[in-house]
């Protein structure tokens, strides 16, 4: 008998719930994609608080906290408000860690300064928050999958260096 395959998203589950950790999601580009991931763990209401889905720059501000400042000067694809919105997603949803997304799924809103594929991850918990910049090179569904894979990688990451 072969051992069952566990998912990354279960992975990440069972560290949460080993540490007794809380998580929070702010999604923009994956549109609820990594909610969706995280929430199909069966008990996964045990360690994931819940998810805001700041599609809009509206919702980026008046919900999860990004500053217009950071909008208009750095874009909405952008690690500052990558970061800016996992921080007030980690505040707002009171969770000891948030993940959050902003990219460029396509097939529009891609610039020559950034490109089909851009994305940036946020991560936020009690240490700080930091961001990663990905770049995926398939259609807008995968790369929406991608991307949810990725923040799903470095918070599993995250999770095995804490002590």
């Amino acid at each position: 008998m072969s051992e069952a395959v566990i998912s990354l998203e279960q992975e990440v589950g069972n560290l949460l719930r080993r540490k007794g950790l809380t998580l929070g999601v702010v999604e923009s580009a994956t549109g609820g994609l990594l909610s969706h991931l995280i929430t199909n763990v069966p008990g996964s209401s045990d360690y994931f608080k819940g998810s805001i889905t700041a599609y809009s720059n509206e919702v980026k501000i008046k919900v999860a906290g990004v500053s217009e400042t950071s909008l208009s000067q750095y874009g909405a694809v952008s690690y500052q408000v990558a970061e800016e919105m996992a921080q007030g997603g980690r505040k707002l949803l009171a969770t000891d860690i948030c993940l959050a997304d902003t990219g460029i799924a396509g097939p529009g809103g891609a610039t020559p300064e950034k490109p089909l594929g851009l994305f940036y991850i946020g991560l936020s918990c009690e240490s700080g928050t930091e961001s990663q910049k990905h770049s995926f090179p398939g259609n807008r569904e995968q790369n929406k999958l991608d991307a949810a894979n990725a923040a799903l990688r470095w918070l599993k990451e995250y999770l095995l260096s804490l002590k």
